[in-house]
C-alpha cells in the first residue's frame, strides 16, 4: 500500500518526497477541490523530484460537465504533460445526466497515449457508481480516486470495499478525502484499498510586519495565511498505513 499526497505546489511535492510518499496529485486551488496547476510547477516537480508526480487536468473549480473551449484547454494541458515527461495525469467528465463522458475520456486517452489516465473524484459525482467503475475500466482508466460519494472518505468506507471488491485489482480504487492518522487505521481495516490520498497539510501563517485587514483579493477568510503540506504528517502517515499493512 502506498500513499499519494494532493500537492497544491512544488513546496509541498517536496515536502510530499521528503515524507515518504510514493506519487504526488498536483494541483492548485485545494479550496475549489483542486485545478490545473502551472507549466512551471509541472516542470520544476518533473526535473527535480525522484517520486511520481500526475498533475490533476481540471480547468475550474465547480461541476464536471465542460464546454468546447474547457475540453480544448483540457486535450491541450494533457498534451503538456506528456511532453514534460509526467508519469500521469488525472482528470474527470461527466455528462450532463451524471454519466460518465465516455467519448470524451476516450479522446484524452488516446492523446495521452502511452502516459497512463487517472479519474479524479468527478466520479463521486456520477449518477450510478457500479456502472460508472465499468466505464473506468472499459476505458483503460488505472485508478479512481474516490471518497465513497460522502463528504469523506470514512463516511463513505462501506462503500469503498464494494467498489474494490468490484474492481477486482482491474483498476485501482483510491479512498480520499479527510484522511489523517486517527482514521487511515479503519480506512485500511474497510476498504483494504491499495493506496490512499490525503494532502497533509499545514496552514502557514504569514511574516508580513504589515498587514492591511480593510482590503480583500478573494473570499479567503485570512489571506494573510496559505496551506502547504507537511513533511511532518507525511510521514506519520506513511508509518501508520506500513504499520497496519503488517499489522492490521
Amino acid at each position: 500500500m502506498l500513499l499519494e499526497v494532493c500537492a497544491n505546489s512544488y513546496a509541498s511535492a517536496l515536502a510530499a518526497q521528503q515524507g515518504g510518499a510514493k506519487r504526488v496529485e498536483l494541483c492548485d486551488n485545494l479550496a475549489e477541490g483542486g485545478t490545473t496547476p502551472s507549466y512551471a510547477q509541472i516542470k520544476l516537480c518533473i526535473e527535480n523530484l525522484s517520486i511520481e508526480i500526475w498533475p490533476i487536468i481540471r480547468p475550474r473549480g465547480g461541476d464536471f460537465l465542460y464546454n468546447d473551449i474547457e475540453f480544448e484547454l483540457i486535450k491541450e494541458d494533457i498534451r503538456l504533460c506528456k511532453s514534460l515527461g509526467c508519469h500521469g495525469v488525472v482528470t474527470g467528465i461527466l455528462k450532463a445526466n451524471g454519466d460518465i463522458d465516455k467519448e470524451r475520456i476516450h479522446i484524452l486517452k488516446t492523446i495521452a497515449d502511452s502516459m497512463p489516465v487517472a479519474f479524479h473524484r468527478a466520479f463521486d459525482m456520477s449518477n450510478n457508481l457500479p456502472k460508472s467503475l465499468e466505464d473506468l475500466i472499459e476505458l483503460g482508466i488505472v485508478r479512481v480516486l474516490s471518497s465513497g460519494a460522502k463528504p469523506t472518505a470514512l463516511a463513505g468506507a462501506n462503500k469503498l470495499a464494494q467498489l474494490v471488491k468490484q474492481a477486482n485489482k482491474r483498476i485501482e480504487i483510491m479512498p480520499g478525502a479527510g484522511i489523517n492518522t486517527n482514521n487511515i487505521k479503519k480506512l485500511i481495516e474497510t476498504t483494504a484499498a491499495p493506496c490512499y490520498h490525503a494532502s497533509a497539510k499545514d496552514i502557514v501563517r504569514s511574516k508580513m510586519m504589515f498587514k492591511n485587514q480593510q482590503a480583500k483579493m478573494g473570499d479567503i477568510e485570512d489571506e494573510y495565511a496559505y496551506e502547504l503540506t507537511s513533511s511532518v504528517k507525511v510521514e506519520q502517515l506513511v508509518t501508520k498505513i506500513n504499520k497496519y499493512t503488517k499489522h492490521p
